[in-house]
């Protein structure tokens, strides 16, 4: 089964693809996501008879977005492709879910996914 993830904004969305069975999922998490995202992953999957030992890749979006929102998501997903020891892959675009499902249909594996924020950091100057 495939866990297709993306936390760019407030609402974080969920897709599990298990042959030609997909479950979709939203749930507005805004400042609760850190806090809530493995229990929601957990909940979901328990939802479909599933567990994270069921998974056998990651898609994730990985931006543009919410700094914290990808930080987040990414951290949680990268490690849970690190601990199941599967497949993960990083997209952007409109079509990314297709796109990440087809890269990893295809073997695909980014070890690791880095968010994408689309712009450079914008950084205050401290006032002392």
């Amino acid at each position: 089964m495939i866990l297709i993830l993306d936390t760019s904004t407030g609402l974080c969305k969920l897709t599990l693809v298990d042959g030609d069975h997909q479950f979709a999922d939203e749930w507005q998490a805004d400042r609760t996501l850190a806090k809530y995202l493995l229990g929601y992953l957990q909940q979901q999957l328990s939802a479909q008879g599933k567990t994270l030992t069921d998974i056998t890749g990651i898609g994730v979006f990985q931006g543009p977005g919410s700094f914290t929102g990808l930080r987040i998501g990414l951290t949680v997903v990268n490690t849970i492709a690190d601990s199941q020891q599967v497949p993960i892959v990083g997209t952007q675009g409109d079509d990314w879910q297709r796109c990440a499902i087809k890269r990893l249909q295809a073997g695909e594996n980014d070890k690791i996914v880095l968010p994408f924020y689309g712009s450079e950091a914008h950084i205050t100057t401290p006032r002392k």
